[in-house]
């Protein structure tokens, strides 16, 4: 059985609008690219995600996972009918990032009726992995006000 399709029809700017006044936004996240069994986020090694000893933090790790992850699930849905939330995240922390970008890349492991499963793989700009996190999710009907 194959895994739902990404809504390739979402543009990035759209994306990254939908992610303005938020933590997001804040920590310099943009979406750059999408496909069908991916969505890939860029985030930078800077002062903003930085940890005193001016490595990536761990926690902005798990920010850039949460973020593409959960936009990855939302796009896999009937967003007029359903959400997807966070349920559950996990990171191994693999090697340091120092400077310049750090990108997340979400592909899904298991997309079902009321969860879902998400990799995602943090490389540096070599392509080094740097961290790799697994995302659960819970699909729910969407509020009346949301």
């Amino acid at each position: 059985m194959s895994l739902p399709r990404i809504d390739t029809s979402v543009s990035m700017d759209a994306l990254n609008e939908r992610c303005r006044n938020t933590m997001s936004e804040y920590i310099g996240i943009e979406f750059i690219r999408s496909g069908e069994d991916f969505l890939t986020a860029r985030m930078p090694v800077d002062h903003r995600t930085h940890q005193p000893l001016k490595m990536l933090n761990g926690g902005a790790s798990c920010v850039l996972a949460e973020t593409v992850g959960s936009m990855a699930a939302n796009l896999v849905i009937d967003r007029e009918k359903y959400v997807a939330l966070g349920l559950d995240i996990n990171a191994n922390h693999l090697r340091p990032a120092m400077n310049g970008y750090v990108f997340g890349t979400a592909k899904p492991i298991h997309v079902g009726k009321k969860t879902q499963v998400w990799e995602i793989k943090i490389t540096d700009e070599s392509e080094n992995l740097v961290c790799i996190s697994r995302l659960t999710m819970a699909v729910i009907d969407r509020p009346a006000n949301g």
